[in-house]
């Protein structure tokens, strides 16, 4: 199918490119943190922003949200048993192998396969805004607690204020409720800024494959495999399930659901992880892993589903 080749493509090449930026030490030793912190914290807040504003959050209200919802609750409570409560992994661990589970690469792989798979980019919209909505501020919220010094219940209410990716979420939210939109000459420089997200998350990801060992080894190598096996597997067979034997939605809707859960973990993941310092190596490595697993998935997903 093209449109799974083509979202895979333009990825790999511009993690290609930061690999190569690593490798040839064009940026120095620190490129892959600044870069991140530069996506954390200037631009993926405008890019979020600016989806969410732009977007009809009441479409999130629908029969795929709720089999996104079910898909997603499923992989992160069988991840948080297995590595907390089995493998007594910290909390701050959890939340970055739980993202890894099951936020989905909607944006930079999931538009260009629902464009040329499903024709209709609008399939994606659901799982976005409950990503950006629901699980990253819950996601933040438990990071800060856990990587705080202070745990008081204050400070865990007040965390997500001063978080730029959560407040930029909810001011696009109140922007796209109340239809009023900042006048262009204010928008043009947030979208310029907001233009440099993807690129910006896909190089730092790339710079920091270059010298690290083979994915999946090491001391995280079994959190890694379950994240992946949880990612390209159990969360398209649940949102599958769900879609055509719990709720009998239609065909077409079927497939929808089980691309948008089949697809590979978002780059997003490892910006967070680097921001808060946990987690790393699993998100970098369940990122690499479920993206090459994702693609005979997808290929299977779109050949089955469209015959």
């Amino acid at each position: 199918m093209p449109g799974v080749l083509t979202g895979f493509a333009v990825i790999v090449a511009v993690v290609a490119v930061g690999w190569l930026l690593g490798r040839r030490g064009t940026l120095g030793p620190d490129a892959s943190t600044v870069l991140s912190r530069v996506a954390f914290f200037v631009a993926t807040p405008a890019l979020l922003f600016l989806t969410t504003a732009r977007s009809d959050v009441l479409a999130v209200v629908s029969s795929a949200l709720a089999v996104t919802v079910v898909g997603t609750a499923v992989v992160v409570a069988v991840f948080a048993v297995v590595a907390g409560l089995w493998w007594r992994r910290p909390a701050a661990e959890v939340t970055v192998g739980a993202l890894a589970s099951s936020y989905v690469n909607a944006a930079n792989i999931g538009i260009p396969i629902a464009v040329y798979v499903l024709g209709d980019a609008s399939v994606v919209v659901p799982v976005m805004m409950f990503q950006l909505v629901v699980m990253t501020p819950i996601a933040f919220a438990v990071l800060e607690t856990a990587t705080g010094t202070r745990r008081s219940l204050a400070r865990v209410l007040v965390q997500p204020l001063a978080n730029p990716v959560t407040v930029a979420c909810a001011l696009g939210v109140t922007c796209a409720l109340t239809g009023w939109l900042p006048p262009e000459p204010v928008l043009r420089p947030v979208e310029l800024v907001a233009a440099m997200a993807v690129p910006a998350a896909l190089l730092a990801y790339g710079l920091s494959l270059h010298g690290a060992p083979a994915p999946g080894s090491g001391e995280t190598g079994r959190d890694v495999r379950l994240a992946v096996v949880l990612k390209t597997v159990v969360q398209p067979v649940v949102a599958y399930l769900v879609a055509r034997f719990v709720l009998g939605l239609p065909q077409p809707v079927v497939l929808a659901c089980t691309i948008t859960a089949a697809l590979p973990t978002a780059q997003n993941v490892f910006v967070y992880a680097v921001r808060y310092g946990r987690g790393v190596v699993l998100a970098r490595d369940a990122i690499l892993l479920s993206t090459v697993g994702a693609v005979p998935v997808l290929l299977g997903v779109a050949l089955l589903g469209t015959h």
